[in-house]
């Protein structure tokens, strides 16, 4: 999926217009497991900011992106407001679950999926982006993976739990103690979590749910802590459902849509873009004082305590 920008605290302005993304790092380094959706989004609205965007894919889909993405089937929804089509600097192979090549195990070493791929692990990609930019200003974080997300909490193996954890949440900070010494003074880095963190979502199983606590928790301590050591910012956007194709995993998104679109204070369904603009906005010099913090794009849904279309309020009424 995709990712943002952020820039120098010195180059603000570009063409008198504060908000957009500085000219002389226009980066927008992008990490995921999904081909479209928000990370698609944030993207579009960064490259729309001026930024250009390098893409890290997960190795195991990536033969299918690139083949994909060169013969077009992605072109109508990389078409810019400009004219332009949104473009990769760079399309970087990347496991987000294995730290340095002395992580990856021999089964996945030489799986057929990860075959004619090197230097995937987080610190051998943020090599590649040192070599190839030297510094950025923005890193993204979109990706999640829950083997078992189907499964209820109390059904749930140690295994499934610590893989939703490891690619949900610990990517994060393996990305951040590789990438934030890449980063300018006054760059960004943004994440994506969800509404299961703090609430309960029935049937957002396999530990998901925690890893998005853990992500959100990890949100506050990295802004402090890169914060100090690296003067970047770091902010997580928990947006509401989407019909993207890593949500049908969960089986139910659909039910989701719904729900919110019946609850929420603003009653429609959300659109990527309206993330992507979010994430845009957290890594321009507009939000340079925003950071640690969980920005809700959904319609407000997050702020409900009772859903108004509840059985019990229908039979009351009725």
């Amino acid at each position: 999926m995709p990712c943002p920008p952020s820039t120098h605290p010195h180059t603000h302005a570009h063409n008198n217009q504060p908000s957009q993304l500085t000219p002389h790092h226009p980066l927008l380094h992008i990490y995921s497991r999904v081909k479209q959706g928000f990370g698609w989004a944030i993207a579009k609205c960064l490259a729309e900011a001026g930024a250009e965007i390098s893409l890290g894919v997960w190795v195991p889909a990536l033969n299918i992106f690139e083949t994909s993405f060169r013969r077009g089937k992605f072109d109508a929804s990389r078409k810019l407001s400009n004219g332009g089509m949104l473009d990769f600097a760079h399309i970087y192979p990347m496991d987000a679950v294995f730290d340095t090549p002395e992580d990856v195990p021999e089964d996945i070493a030489s799986n057929k999926r990860y075959a004619g791929n090197e230097g995937y692990t987080v610190s051998e990609c943020a090599a590649k982006v040192a070599k190839d930019w030297g510094k950025i200003d923005v890193v993204v974080h979109s990706l999640a993976n829950g083997p078992e997300v189907t499964k209820p909490l109390l059904e749930t193996s140690r295994k499934g739990y610590l893989a939703a954890m490891s690619a949900s949440s610990y990517s994060f900070v393996s990305m951040m103690q590789r990438f934030g010494p890449l980063m300018n003074p006054g760059g960004s880095a943004i994440s994506l979590t969800y509404l299961a963190a703090d609430k309960v979502i029935p049937g957002y199983g396999g530990g998901m749910s925690s890893a998005k606590a853990a992500l959100e928790s990890d949100t506050r301590v990295l802004a402090y802590e890169a914060g100090r050591k690296h003067q970047v910012r770091v902010n997580t956007i928990s947006a509401g459902p989407l019909g993207s194709r890593a949500a049908k995993a969960i089986g139910f998104i659909d039910d989701m849509i719904r729900y919110s679109y019946e609850n929420a204070p603003v009653q429609k369904e959300l659109a990527a873009l309206e993330v992507g603009q979010v994430a845009a906005f957290l890594s321009s010099p507009l939000a340079s004082a925003v950071t640690g913090h969980t920005m809700y794009v959904d319609n407000g849904l997050n702020v409900m305590g009772l859903a108004g279309d509840s059985k019990t309020l229908l039979e009351r009424e009725g």
